[in-house]
């Protein structure tokens, strides 16, 4: 088991040495743009076992960026010059553009010319490269950026989700075969059973909304077992819950126990950030902590539950009514990461997690 559980989603602002070193020292994975090289390569000097991911787009190409290295797997004058069929178009013949994100221009992933040429460029990019993979963004399950379906030939969402699953696992043997991982960004993958499990086949999959969409509106207690009951599949884990960006934001500790004790931790990589803040270092001590094996399933409390750890123990509250507060007995020999011993009994309130480490 791995002895940390920090991710590091940092595709915003340019990075700075402190960031490097700060994050070398406490996390696990590390997702950059595809042109911070420099950057994968220092984190790689300092930490050989960190998993150093670079960002590519499965679903958009992107207008303004001028190159020569790209976020999307097609770049957009690859594309214009490849003709008006790697666009997807409304069904007036217009193309798409994402509507919260200007200059992102949704590409048609149901051609197969299309699929076949993303999976080459980027098994170029990263073959005999520092990188050890690719985070491959919006594999999209439902219409978030306005493309309003049908589109052209009558596509709706289930078509796109369809043509998703045939460039994932073109992509996915494509980097396969070159000793390269790829963990896609799958989207309300519990909607879908089965549907995590095909996605993250290929080294692991990216779930941005743990618990949360976003720092005050929670996912129910039902539905965070079932997003927990899919996320079981294989390879990687990287969990990322929505918060107002700051470290002491409840929602920090609420994904973070609730990763230990709904997963058990193995494989299992955790962030909070705000909409779009992937231009940060976010951490809290209980990031740091290895909880380490489980020593057996968790128990149940209504809607919450606790686990413990051969190295500490952690509980979660998942109700949706602020009123339920719930107390749970601890182990003996515990204490919080602080140094300070734990007490018999705690109280965790809705929406919020506690963690502990042995003596």
């Amino acid at each position: 088991m791995q002895s940390h559980h920090g991710a590091w989603v940092r595709y915003g602002d340019p990075l700075t040495g402190a960031e490097i070193d700060f994050a070398a020292e406490h996390y696990a994975v590390a997702i950059l743009q595809p042109w911070e090289t420099d950057a994968a390569q220092r984190l790689k000097a300092l930490r050989s076992d960190m998993v150093v991911l670079c960002y590519k787009c499965l679903s958009s190409s992107r207008s303004y960026e001028r190159g020569p290295v790209h976020t999307s797997g097609v770049s957009h004058p690859e594309a214009e010059e490849a003709g008006e069929h790697w666009f997807a178009h409304r069904a007036d013949g217009s193309r798409i553009e994402w509507g919260a994100y200007p200059g992102h221009w949704q590409m048609a992933v149901w051609d197969e010319e299309y699929r076949e040429r993303w999976a080459d460029n980027v098994a170029d990019d990263l073959d005999g490269s520092v990188w050890d993979g690719v985070m491959a963004d919006n594999d999209v399950y439902d219409d978030y950026y306005g493309l309003c379906p049908p589109i052209e030939g009558g596509r709706a969402m289930g078509d796109i989700r369809s043509a998703l699953d045939r460039l994932v696992t073109t992509a996915g043997q494509r980097l396969e075969s070159i000793g390269k991982i790829l963990v896609p960004n799958i989207a309300e993958s519990r909607r879908e059973p089965g549907r995590w499990a095909r996605h993250a086949a290929f080294g692991g999959g990216l779930e941005e909304v743990w618990l949360a969409y976003e720092h005050d509106r929670h996912l129910d207690p039902d539905t965070c077992l079932a997003q927990a009951a899919e996320l079981r599949g294989p390879g990687l884990k990287i969990l990322r819950t929505a918060s107002d960006g700051s470290d002491t934001h409840p929602n920090f500790l609420y994904g973070l126990a609730a990763m230990w004790v709904l997963l058990g931790g193995q494989d299992a990589l955790f962030t909070a950030t705000a909409h779009d803040g992937y231009s940060a270092t976010p951490f809290v001590a209980e990031l740091d902590a290895d909880l380490g094996s489980p020593l057996g399933e968790p128990q149940q409390q209504g809607n919450g539950w606790s686990r413990a750890f051969t190295a500490g123990w952690a509980a979660v509250n998942l109700n949706h009514n602020q009123r339920r507060r719930i107390t749970f007995e601890l182990p003996a020999g515990l204490r919080s990461v602080d140094g300070r011993s734990a007490p018999d009994h705690v109280t965790v309130e809705a929406h919020h997690g506690a963690l502990f480490v042995r003596d």
